[in-house]
């Protein structure tokens, strides 16, 4: 079980820390905005707020696609 999980969460880590550096490449924290207003957090709460969502996106792609690839016999016997 553990294999299988580390199959899911490890690749979305590190997707997640691509996509950190990609989009804070082109974004700066302190300039944006949340429904017309000034984002209120530090850059740290911002870096770390978009990790973190970043991260759960990526990992519920990785279960998507982990469960789309199980066979029926697979499905069947769990």
């Amino acid at each position: 079980m553990r294999g299988k999980w580390m199959a899911i969460v490890w690749p979305a880590f590190l997707m997640a820390c691509v996509l950190e550096i990609l989009v804070f490449a082109l974004v700066d924290p302190q300039g944006l905005q949340w429904l017309g207003l000034p984002l209120e957090l530090p850059r740290k709460g911002v870096y770390t707020l978009a990790f973190f969502t970043f991260w759960a996106v990526t990992s519920v792609s990785s279960i998507l696609t982990a469960v789309l690839s199980l066979s029926a016999a697979e499905i069947n016997e769990e």
